[in-house]
């Protein structure tokens, strides 16, 4: 077998995610290409790479020229860790104390904003023999986390004494990124720029000043300081319709699954749950895959969406199971190649490109009426990952 049907697939069961290495290093690059000479690049793997895979997706992007990476989670950062990671890593928020230890052991610089949390790990640092690293989050506007920019002297000033401490960096994080021009962009970095020069008039010291997002790095350049923040267009999606012309992106994620039953319903007959589709002529194959909204599958694209099988588009029927869903061959119609009905084994594009047809994360958001984060992020729940 060629092409489509000779991919590799899990043994288990007849559906996964490939992650594609080379559109990934790509991006990558392509992201580093954008920054000015000595800007680093932080690479923001949270949520496991948006349902890439953290750790091979940091690895491949470590390569590629990624300085730092962002996470959500302290688990997300132990994992990065414990994958072989070495590169400093920011955890984009405060956690409870409990999770200092952790912090420590895995030299995880988390964001702080509290003098509580920064006395704490000032000296939980400090009985163990460490300096603990951490940025200062600033809110600009978002209405988030953060200290507001006219406190953030006043904190510095208060956990300077602690030799347990040191401030590696001072960020905030844009609303509006995604407007070419715009007031409240503007007003929330003048808001940021301020808080960082309350720093500068006093000699107090902040590490690295950084403050583009993804939309930031692609629109605003004049913005990009020490450091960008790269995060959904590593995966070749466009955070805004704003952006798509700026930079050439590959999408890195197809979901694809293989038909694992077919069967010919009499005229009339239903498929699945509520028999929302019913069969409404002769020689309309349905045909099973092994994918759900368990799977990441929204159960609100229930015939309303494609699939595509060799090269062709065929309608999703039926509600989407928790597990499995189904989809119509027409046979004898126009609506799939003539004759040609589809056989247990045959691969199903969920999510990517088959022949000149393609399906793309944007298109799944439309439907869903949410964004290509969210798609990606929920694909990446059970289905195995498979890196091509």
């Amino acid at each position: 077998m060629t092409g489509l049907h000779s991919r590799v697939c899990p043994d288990t069961r007849w559906s996964w995610v490939e992650i594609d290495q080379a559109a990934l290093r790509y991006n990558t690059r392509a992201f580093k290409a954008q920054l000015a000479r000595g800007t680093k690049m932080m690479c923001v793997v949270k949520a496991d790479a948006y349902g890439h895979g953290a750790v091979p997706c940091a690895k491949i992007m470590s390569a590629a020229g990624a300085d730092q990476f962002a996470i959500a989670t302290v688990d997300e950062g132990v994992e990065l860790r414990r994958g072989g990671i070495v590169e400093p890593i920011l955890l984009l928020s405060e956690p409870p104390v409990e999770a200092i230890p952790t912090l420590i052991e895995y030299d995880i610089m988390p964001s702080v904003y509290t003098e509580a949390f920064a006395y704490a790990l000032g000296e939980s640092a400090s009985f163990a023999g460490k300096v603990a690293r951490y940025h200062i989050a600033v809110d600009t506007g978002m209405s988030r986390i953060g200290l507001r920019p006219i406190d953030v002297l006043e904190f510095r000033r208060n956990v300077e004494f602690h030799a347990g401490l040191e401030c590696a960096g001072i960020f905030t994080h844009f609303a509006t990124a995604d407007e070419p021009t715009g007031w409240d962009f503007e007003l929330q970095y003048k808001r940021f720029m301020d808080a960082v020069s309350s720093l500068d008039e006093v000699g107090l010291s902040y590490g690295i000043v950084h403050c583009n997002n993804t939309p930031a790095t692609m629109l605003h350049k004049e913005t990009q300081h020490m450091m960008c923040r790269v995060g959904v267009g590593l995966y070749g999606m466009h955070p805004a319709a704003t952006t798509v012309g700026t930079m050439d992106l590959k999408p890195v994620m197809s979901v694809r699954a293989r038909v694992t039953h077919t069967c010919y319903p009499a005229v009339g007959d239903g498929v699945s749950y509520g028999l929302t589709y019913r069969i409404p002529k002769q020689n309309i194959q349905i045909a099973t895959i092994p994918i759900g909204y368990a799977d990441g599958l929204s159960r609100n694209l229930s015939n309303n969406m494609d699939v595509l099988v060799r090269g062709q588009r065929c309608k999703q029927v039926g509600r989407i199971c928790m597990d499995q869903c189904m989809f119509a061959v027409d046979v004898n119609g126009r609506s799939y190649k003539p004759n040609t009905p589809v056989e247990v084994g045959d691969v199903v594009t969920i999510l990517g490109t088959d022949g000149e047809q393609v399906i793309t994360a944007e298109d799944h958001a439309r439907m869903r009426d949410t964004i290509n984060y969210e798609v990606t992020c929920n694909f990446g729940m059970r289905l195995q990952k498979v890196y091509v």
